[in-house]
């Protein structure tokens, strides 16, 4: 499972870092989340450089694509240039939107008639671009799912894990991450947020 974090200068270190800690905990399962960019370094909302591990292009080959928000998310979102660089697949890729991110899903057409959440800033161009903008913590259908709020990527992390790993392996991970002592009602609240978006299993064939 090969995630892109799409990371523009002004990023928001929180949208892009805490996915990059958590997605990565499942490496011994063959997953690798990595931070994917237009050029080879690129400088966070708080002036923090980093050097991308991918390209752009890169992001048209994973399995998941990763927006999240920054300080010059509307600008990109207007830079038909360098969105064309991203020729994605709805039918064999996720697709998971944080805050101000969702603006490039919409811009790139990912989003359809789905519902997105976003922060407070951002919702006005949303609405702009023709989205129903929610007031929740969390959306997902189909292979898309959006988060609010700065701390909000927990979510679509534990969507992305669940999805394609299961409940327990996203409990296992969510738990690495939970304030010590807190680890159970910090993990049941997580996951009882992204529940709700879940397939209900599949029971087991009879003999």
């Amino acid at each position: 499972m090969h995630i892109a974090i799409l990371s523009f200068d002004g990023f928001n270190e929180l949208d892009c870092f805490v996915p990059l800690g958590l997605l990565n905990r499942l490496k011994p399962m063959g997953w690798s989340a990595e931070l994917c960019g237009p050029g080879g370094m690129v400088t966070s909302m708080n002036g923090v450089n980093v050097q991308v591990q991918r390209p752009l292009e890169w992001a048209n080959e994973a399995d998941a694509v990763w927006f999240g928000a920054g300080l010059y998310t509307r600008a990109i979102a207007e830079n038909s240039a360098l969105l064309d660089r991203l020729q994605l697949d709805p039918t064999r890729q996720m697709f998971a939107a944080h805050g101000a991110g969702a603006l490039l899903l919409a811009r790139l057409g990912l989003l359809g008639e789905v519902p997105a959440c976003t922060d407070g800033s951002a919702r006005p161009w949303l609405v702009e671009a023709g989205v129903r903008v929610l007031n929740e913590p969390f959306h997902a259908r189909g292979p898309v799912a959006t988060a609010g709020g700065g701390l909000a990527s927990q979510y679509l992390s534990a969507w992305l894990i669940w999805q394609k790993a299961g409940e327990e392996t996203a409990r296992e991970a969510l738990g690495h991450a939970a304030p010590v002592g807190q680890k159970s009602d910090y993990v049941d609240s997580l996951l009882g947020i992204v529940r709700p978006f879940m397939a209900p299993a599949t029971p087991p064939s009879p003999p």
